[in-house]
């Protein structure tokens, strides 16, 4: 066992879902694991994307030997092009990740200068003082690895996103051999996945929805349109499977779930019978009992295919007599809004809605208790911390390693930017370094205590008023009435009554003002003066934006 500690440094995916990122690091070299997104919620009006703030590997990048992926979600790829842009390091992934970010790089423009390497599992790779290797997993998407990095020190294992099943859609079952074989080998550090920690027993497999949907599509009178995650390819190949046992064609709607499907056909992860696919064109010649759609918009998310249709506006799809609409996912946290609108909005136009209430239309790609159990049992760790995951599922994921023999003072729930050091006869908490999101809107990139967020969500709860006046400089006086410009703030019966208003306090302000009449002193009397003005006729505190163009 080497004298110099092992740090683990979690930059995101702790404490919340998605944006996940860790580092390893030893004796001056950074392996990174993963490089995740999230999507915002309703609270960050304008932001398109959440991605980890990576100033550390920045203020190291001479030590960031690597970035390895576990699998090709977003959560765990899709920080990759603005990472990239910032870090100049090789990156290492499954081959059907592999494919996915190439072609995420190519339509940022930035995959010229990227180094991506295929990791394949059970065939190790150096990274500075690091051995990685990836080892077999099963989750929903096919090529799904967790990883065991060495060090002088021991072995750690990454879990990845994992769940065991027996009869998975690709038929490739994960590596248990290789996790006991690990486990009699000694495991220094296990870093495992918590996101669904709190539910008891078993995952159910993937067949089960297979089998759903093959009922679904049997009983359906008329088309059945699917909406799954891009990225959800087992699921896809499910839909076209069930669909080929019903006699019908196959029809792929949104640019990430054709782009996505064309990959996986081309690299061999989707079988699809030749003639299945068709265009939405050809489609309309058949019976709509002979047609599935699949397409994106599990989520609500607005510009998705399912919302539009939902929302009557989308070109080429409109919700028929008959059609069945099957939402395969489950909500991610903060989204329920937003698909209860998309749901309720299909039932009006008589559509008949299956959701995970209704049907067995979904299982989830994660462990449950007793599969977090086994991964403990085998592999018998002598630290562990719990990783992806919202607080809750990694106290709950604690207690249940702790049940299974792990030593309390040897577990570790930390957030995202804590340091871990782990040294030969003991580990510990020591410091914390810079981490957070980061919110991405266009080529914007703001800190969670941006002057820029603050404003919009300002902006959006209270809504403004502009009062543009003009000062004439040689005379001190303020000429003509001042326009006023509101948005979000009154509405049109009210709006005449308070522009009347807004006139007479800044006619007042003016008066009160005489003699002391410059730029500076009007604009913050004018504001303090129709603060108090809108409060007392409304209630309400809108932003208030004096503008004064001297002359």
């Amino acid at each position: 066992m080497s004298n110099l500690p092992l740090k683990v440094i979690p930059l995101g995916g702790l404490g919340e879902i998605g944006k996940n990122m860790l580092a390893l690091e030893y004796d001056g070299d950074i392996v990174v694991i993963d490089a995740g997104l999230a999507f915002p919620g309703e609270d960050l009006p304008g932001i398109n994307l959440v991605i980890p703030d990576i100033s550390y590997l920045v203020e190291n990048a001479s030590k960031v030997r690597g970035i390895v992926i576990t699998h090709g979600h977003e959560d765990h790829t899709g920080a990759l092009p603005f990472v990239l842009d910032q870090l100049e390091v090789p990156v290492y992934a499954p081959r059907l990740a592999e494919g996915l970010i190439s072609a995420k790089l190519k339509g940022y423009g930035k995959l010229k200068n990227a180094r991506l390497e295929i990791a394949t599992p059970g065939v190790p790779f150096d990274l500075g003082a690091f051995t990685v290797e990836s080892f077999r997993v099963c989750h929903s998407i096919p090529d799904s690895t967790g990883l065991i990095v060495r060090y002088p020190g021991g072995a750690v294992i990454h879990t990845g996103d994992f769940k065991f099943d027996h009869t998975p859609v690709d038929g490739r079952p994960a590596d248990l051999s290789r996790l006991a074989q690990l486990g009699d080998e000694g495991v220094q550090l296990l870093l495992s996945d918590s996101t669904y920690a709190e539910l008891p027993g078993y995952t159910p497999s993937e067949q089960t929805v297979g089998e759903t949907l093959r009922q679904i599509m049997g009983e359906a009178e008329g088309r059945v349109i699917v909406a799954t995650f891009a990225s959800l390819v087992s699921r896809v190949q499910q839909v076209i499977d069930a669909a080929v046992a019903n006699g019908r064609k196959v029809c792929v709607e949104g640019r990430r779930m054709v782009e996505t499907v064309n990959l996986s056909e081309k690299l061999g992860y989707l079988d699809v019978p030749e003639g299945t696919l068709i265009s939405l064109e050809n489609a309309r010649k058949l019976a709509p009992s002979q047609v599935t759609i699949v397409l994106t918009g599990t989520q609500g998310e607005p510009t998705s295919a399912l919302s539009r249709i939902a929302n009557q506006e989308h070109k080429h799809i409109e919700i028929e007599p008959q059609d069945t609409v099957v939402i395969s996912a489950s909500p991610i946290p903060g989204n329920q809004g937003l698909i209860g609108k998309t749901i309720d909005n299909l039932f009006r136009l008589g559509a008949n809605v299956l959701y995970g209430r209704i049907r067995e239309v979904h299982v989830h790609g994660h462990a449950s208790q007793e599969e977090l159990k086994l991964m403990l049992g085998l592999t018998r760790p002598r630290f562990f911390v719990p990783i992806h995951g919202e607080r809750r599922h990694q106290v709950i994921h604690t207690k249940l390693a702790e049940a299974m023999g792990v030593d309390p003072d040897n577990t570790f729930v930390m957030d995202n930017g804590d340091v871990l050091e782990i040294s030969e006869h003991e580990a510990r908490l020591t410091n914390r370094v810079k981490a957070g999101p980061v919110y991405l809107d266009g080529s914007g990139r703001w800190p969670t205590e941006s002057s820029v967020l603050r404003d919009r969500r300002k902006l959006a709860r209270y809504g403004f008023v502009i009062i543009t006046l003009s000062l004439d400089k040689a005379t001190g006086k303020v000429n003509a009435n001042p326009e006023v410009v509101t948005q979000g703030f009154a509405d049109d019966a009210e709006t005449p009554a308070l522009i009347e208003g807004t006139h007479r306090v800044v006619a007042e302000t003016v008066e009160r003002l005489n003699g002391t009449l410059t730029g500076a002193n009007l604009k913050s009397s004018i504001k303090s003066a129709l603060k108090k003005y809108y409060h007392q006729e409304t209630k309400r505190r809108p932003i208030i934006l004096p503008i004064v163009v001297e002359g």
